[in-house]
């Protein structure tokens, strides 16, 4: 899988999560638990993301 290829899966999943975290924002029975892990799983994707962009840039 190319860096730019793999670069744009993550951009997809991090779209996802998202629009997952605002849909789970807008009902107030989701627990506060499950939004943290939803912020935490993009923060870890947009640090990929970067390190990625940083790798492409690179070369």
């Amino acid at each position: 899988m190319s860096l730019q290829s793999h670069l744009s899966e993550l951009s997809a999943k991090h779209q996802a999560l998202e629009n997952q975290l605002d849909s789970a924002l807008q009902h107030p029975s989701i627990d506060s638990v499950e939004i943290a892990r939803i912020k935490r799983r993009k923060l870890q994707l947009k640090d990929e993301m970067q390190r990625i962009e940083g790798e492409i840039g690179e070369n």
